[in-house]
């Protein structure tokens, strides 16, 4: 598939790429037969937000059962065998509304509707590659905005600069597979973001690197190099993928995968969270966080909680 991507970009034509989060699963459609397949998208970074009133009900998630997958990963750290690495879990909740209608009225700067089965409104760019450049915003650290000085907080937090160094160092790592001259153009800076009843703030890094003119042939390529998205698996990476397998005891499926447009000229994609996806129970909403040595379970909990909005 991802070579149908490289056969794409070298002639010109635009497509959709839907990947699941190892990978396994990758959908291509050319746009020009979008009209074909039930799947809704946009990308629009600088929307107007429009408030509305929905919003989702959710079955809080047993605490107990969280505590005891987060052990399992501080043991994992403590060994050695990673020193970070996204948990994610997934709440039942429950809305009147239906999955197109979730889509229209969700305000993100990417979105994206697959058939019958997903939904997701994600504030997280994974890659945009433009002329020569490729970037990357990795996104780790949230906290309540409505919290005295929570800028300040949580860009003074070790636990939370510590994490957001080691995927920053991931990312660059990342793209130096595919690219030259790896930059951090911008370390730290943070956005509000709409959270349903709340507002958070959440905190980016920008990294940029050199693809060369031709990068357009090996789109594929160099998406297939790139995936998992590093700021939702961790690190390092490959041991940490067995070790989400062995501990989440769930599917995550296409949360935490990625979408990207390609358009003929430049290609921009985005990391699948914020997430809701229909089961035969109802529908189920995933959502996670980093989890490193300084980590305290209830505060990641309570983290992964927040994250389950209809912003």
């Amino acid at each position: 598939m991802f070579d149908k991507l490289n056969n794409l970009g070298k002639k010109r034509e635009p497509f959709l790429v839907i990947s699941d989060f190892l990978a396994l699963k990758v959908e291509v459609i050319s746009l020009g037969e979008l009209h074909l397949h039930d799947i809704e998208f946009s990308i629009d970074e600088d929307y107007t937000f429009k408030k509305h009133n929905e919003l989702f009900i959710k079955e809080e998630p047993d605490f107990g059962a969280y505590k005891e997958k987060f052990d399992k990963v501080i043991e994992q750290i403590k060994s050695g065998n990673t020193y970070l690495l996204n948990l994610t879990a997934p709440t039942k909740i429950s809305s009147k509304l239906s999955l197109k209608e979730i889509y229209k009225i969700a305000n993100a700067k990417y979105k994206l509707r697959y058939k019958d089965e997903f939904v997701c409104f994600s504030p997280e760019k994974f890659v945009g590659i433009k002329d020569s450049l490729i970037e990357t915003y990795p996104m780790k650290g949230t906290i309540d905005a409505s919290i005295v000085d929570a800028k300040e907080k949580i860009l003074s937090d070790k636990k939370e600069l510590a994490e957001h160094t080691m995927i920053v160092d991931l990312l660059r790592n990342d793209l130096s597979m595919v690219a030259q001259d790896i930059k951090v153009k911008k370390f730290r800076f943070v956005q509000r973001v709409e959270a349903g009843t709340k507002e958070l703030l959440q905190v980016s890094s920008h990294i940029s690197g050199f693809v060369g003119d031709n990068w357009h042939e090996r789109v594929g390529d160099i998406l297939q190099k790139l995936l998992p998205a590093g700021s939702i698996s961790g690190a390092p990476k490959r041991k940490t993928l067995e070790i989400i397998e062995e501990v989440e005891s769930y599917e995550r499926g296409f949360y935490s995968g990625v979408f990207g447009i390609y358009d003929g000229n430049s290609f921009n994609s985005a990391v699948m969270i914020r997430f809701v996806e229909k089961s035969k129970e109802g529908y189920i909403y995933k959502s996670g966080g980093g989890i490193t040595l300084d980590s305290e379970a209830r505060l990641e909990y309570d983290e992964l909680r927040d994250k389950v909005y209809l912003p």
